[in-house]
């Protein structure tokens, strides 16, 4: 099931990598929240547009420079989030690790 429609009929791909990055990472820190909340029902739908968001990143042949990065990220937030950690990330690893991508497409628009 698509859930970003819009994104995927084109509009995803005229987006920069660091926006697309930003928009992962916005999906990403609402995981984080709704679970930090008790609500898994949430955080579990806020983790699956994240990766359906990164699996558009994957299949835009812009980024083919960038794949081996992207499908690293998306092996690591699945071992986060669904499976047993072995990469030892943290909640707050991600939140740092998104945050450059928000303030560098905040940059790119001018704010």
């Amino acid at each position: 099931m698509i859930i970003h429609k819009d994104l995927a009929n084109g509009r995803w791909f005229e987006l920069s990598l660091v926006e697309q990055l930003a928009n992962i990472g916005s999906e990403v820190e609402r995981t984080i929240l709704w679970k930090q909340k008790g609500n898994t029902q949430w955080s579990q739908k806020a983790f699956e547009r994240a990766l359906e968001l990164i699996d558009l990143t994957v299949s835009s042949p812009k980024n083919k420079g960038r794949l081996k990065e992207i499908l690293r990220v998306r092996e690591m937030l699945v071992d986060h989030f669904v499976f047993d950690n072995k990469y030892s990330s943290s909640d707050e690893s991600w939140q740092k690790y998104f945050f450059s991508f928000n303030y560098a497409a905040a940059l790119q628009r001018g704010l």
